[in-house]
This record gives structure tokens, C-alpha cells and sequence, in this order.
């Protein structure tokens, strides 16, 4: 089975929204998982599992103001192939954007990189609740910042009043229809939202981890987020499965597994990512011997997961003709890694 790609999660919001400290909160409770970060002052930072948030060994310089304007596809791919290399056993990699980078550059910079070992894992646009209103003012940009992110991070909600929290979430949505919104406080985000943990066996010394493993972690968990599991033994309909993905319910901000799509044989097997409108397709990610079954997990805030459940039990297909039609549009987000092709697009 070819090595699992490297998620790639943008981390982008004005000055003083609170990226760093979700940054560190992230470092914080990654649980075992080696982190690779770019940070706002434009460092190369690889973070050891040893390594606690705000203790780094290493910081490389890219000196510049804005990493959108800073480099092009081919300068990120340097960067992140650094971190990506196999040898350093990275899991996930977190780049924190200047608070004046532009989100969809960013998106498009990623997008277009050409790393067969990163993939998309998504743009997180951490928005300051006390400062929403007048930075809105300053910035009127924001709002297209909004609608472009996959995940909007409502921060520091301890500092607003619930009339106020409530005032602001209702314009966060109006401006970013059907984009997933987490309220939260001091950066308090799940990693598991972003990337999935991977703990490796320790031997003798605890690490920082381990001692880690008794503090309270209730404080994030409040900034909730839904889960929901699909299985099926029967193949789904790629017509009807990607009606559904391009029309996914609002607040759906990631979906993963493998997928059976019908009875061409191991054409219509594939892993499956997604993150906001960020669709992939891998033929490559379907496990050698793996029995015939689609496994989904959908991740996100504020869907209906009763309804989430329906949808997906709707586009199984109703007999086993194969959909030729429907297949080809599966071809427009279809990645494969051999020939170095990137076709997945955002939706």
C-alpha cells in the first residue's frame, strides 16, 4: 500500500485572531502525532515528539511579508517537501499564514503543488468574536475570506456577551452560507477536526505526551463538532454519490474513508478525501485485500445527522449495471499519484 499522504492545514485570519494560540493548542494535544509547521514569520519549523508548544529547536528564516506573495507552487512544494520527507516521519503539516496573507492564494498555492507525498487537509479562518464587527470595518475583505475558508474558527468567545456571540455567529453564517463554524475560546480545537493522531509506542522516559495524558482536557472539547459513521455492503451510485458531495449539507467539513462505486473490479474502489469543497479520488488508497464495502466518517458542525444518514443511504445504487456516465464524472477528481497528475479540484 503506497505511504499514507501528508495533510497540509492552512491556518489563516487577520492579526491578533488567535492563529498562534490554536497553533500551540494543536502542538498541544496532538497525541503522539509529529507535527511539521510553517509559522507566521515564515520559519521551517519541524516539531519533534518531544518538542512542547512554544519550544522549538530549529527556526529557518523565508524573510518576507506575505507568504502568498512570498513564493509560487514551486517555492511551497520546496518547503513542504522538506518537512514531507519520509525520513522525518512528519503526520500532519500546519502552516500559519501571515495575518495579512490572502486565503484564496493560499488555497490555490496548495492546491496546485505538485508533492505527491502532501495533500489538501484544508484553510481554518480564525475570526476574533470581540473584534469581528470593527475589523470587518477596517478589512471589508473578510467576508470573501469567510467564504472561501472550510472551516471557520469563531474565537475568543469568552470575551463577548451571549447576545453578542450569537450576533456575530448569525453574520459569520449569513456571510459564509453552509461554511462549518466552531465557537470556541483560547484557540480550544480538537486535532482529531484536523488530522488523525497516530501514537507511536514509548519506551522508558515519558515523554511531554505521556504527562500530558492526565491534564483536563474539557476545556476544548466544548468546541463541539458531529461525527457520523456510514458503512454499506452494497456499492453506491457515483451519479448519486457525487450529487451528494457537490451539494453536501451545510456544515459538513470533512469526509474520509473508501468507497465502492459498482462492479467494474477495483476501477470503481477508491480511498476518499474531502475537506470543505475539496474533493479526491485515489484509486491508490484502496488496501490490497481489503473486502468490497464502503466505510465513510463524516466530520463537521451544525448538520443533521439523521438527515446526513439518509442522503448517503439514497445514492445506494439500485442494481449492479455499471454506471459508465457516472463514472466519468468521478474522472474530474480523480487523483493519480503514477503519473503525477493532480485532477482533484474544489467543488
Amino acid at each position: 500500500m503506497a505511504r499514507q499522504r501528508i495533510p497540509v492545514v492552512l491556518v489563516a485570519g487577520f492579526l491578533g485572531s488567535g492563529k498562534t494560540t490554536m497553533l500551540n493548542h494543536l502542538l498541544a494535544n496532538r497525541q503522539g502525532a509529529r507535527v511539521g509547521v510553517v509559522v507566521n514569520d515564515f520559519g521551517r519549523v519541524n516539531i519533534d515528539a518531544l518538542a512542547v508548544s512554544g519550544q522549538v529547536d530549529t527556526m529557518v528564516s523565508l524573510g518576507n511579508g506575505c507568504l502568498c506573495c512570498a513564493v509560487d507552487a514551486s517555492g511551497l512544494d520546496a518547503m513542504l517537501g522538506k518537512l514531507a520527507d519520509a525520513e522525518a516521519g512528519i503526520d500532519v503539516i500546519v502552516v500559519e499564514a501571515s495575518g495579512i496573507a490572502e486565503p484564496r492564494d493560499l488555497v490555490r498555492l496548495m492546491i496546485a503543488s505538485d508533492n505527491p507525498g502532501i495533500r489538501y487537509g484544508g484553510l481554518a479562518e480564525v475570526v476574533d468574536a470581540a473584534e469581528f464587527a470593527a475589523t470587518r470595518e477596517r478589512h471589508p475583505e473578510l467576508a470573501d475570506h469567510l467564504r472561501v475558508a472550510d472551516l471557520v474558527v469563531l474565537n475568543k468567545a469568552d470575551r463577548v456577551t451571549a447576545g453578542e456571540l450569537a450576533k456575530t455567529r448569525g453574520t459569520v453564517e449569513e456571510l459564509a452560507p453552509g461554511v462549518p463554524l466552531l465557537v470556541t475560546d483560547h484557540g480550544c480545537v480538537d486535532p482529531e477536526l484536523f488530522f488523525d493522531p497516530r501514537p507511536r509506542e514509548r519506551f522508558g522516559q515519558l515523554s511531554f505526551d505521556d504527562l500530558r495524558e492526565h491534564e483536563d482536557h474539557s476545556r476544548h472539547l466544548h468546541a463541539a463538532y458531529e461525527s457520523v459513521t456510514f458503512t454499506a455492503e452494497q456499492p453506491l451510485s457515483p451519479r448519486r454519490f457525487l450529487d451528494f458531495l457537490e451539494q453536501r449539507p451545510a456544515g459538513l467539513y470533512r469526509v474520509k474513508g473508501h468507497l465502492d462505486l459498482g462492479p467494474n473490479g477495483i476501477r470503481s474502489r477508491f480511498g476518499l478525501h474531502t475537506v470543505g469543497g475539496f474533493v479526491e479520488f485515489d484509486r491508490s488508497a484502496w488496501p490490497a485485500g481489503r473486502p468490497r464495502r464502503t466505510e465513510l466518517v463524516l466530520i463537521g458542525a451544525g448538520f443533521d445527522a439523521a438527515d446526513l444518514t439518509r442522503r448517503l443511504e439514497a445514492c445506494l445504487a439500485g442494481d449492479s449495471t455499471p454506471d459508465e456516465r457516472g463514472m466519468l464524472r468521478i474522472l474530474r477528481y480523480l487523483d493519480e499519484p503514477d503519473d503525477g497528475a493532480r485532477h482533484a479540484e474544489q467543488a
